[in-house]
């Protein structure tokens, strides 16, 4: 398998960990959207949010919860944005499931 998250989380790309822990690693977004753009990936490669199932509920849950612990760590107590982006049409550019957080900024929609 050729996947550029996964080759992050195994240190064979280098990356600056911002959280990890044993299911999940978080690193900065090479093409940040916002002053803090980090992303949260599973340990466990799971190709897209479509593609979990009920086992994964828990891992899903944790991925969630590790946003939260990053968005404190980075002060984004003001507010943030966590985004998934799914499948082809939904955004989605690497096929890793993978969190975006992003703050320090306004998140309003639209903009202004």
């Amino acid at each position: 398998m050729d996947c550029v998250f996964c080759s992050i989380v195994a240190g064979k790309i280098p990356s600056t960990p911002v959280y990890q822990d044993d299911l999940v690693y978080a690193f900065p977004d090479l093409h940040p959207q916002a002053p803090v753009h980090v992303l949260i990936v599973p340990r466990e490669h799971i190709r897209s949010l479509d593609d979990s199932d009920a086992e994964k509920r828990a891992l899903l849950g944790h991925l969630l919860g590790s946003a939260v612990e990053v968005a404190r760590q980075k002060g984004l107590g003001s507010g943030y944005r966590v985004v998934v982006n799914t499948g082809e049409n939904g955004g989605q550019t690497v096929d890793h499931l993978h969190l975006h957080l992003l703050g320090g900024r306004s998140m309003h929609w639209p903009p202004g």
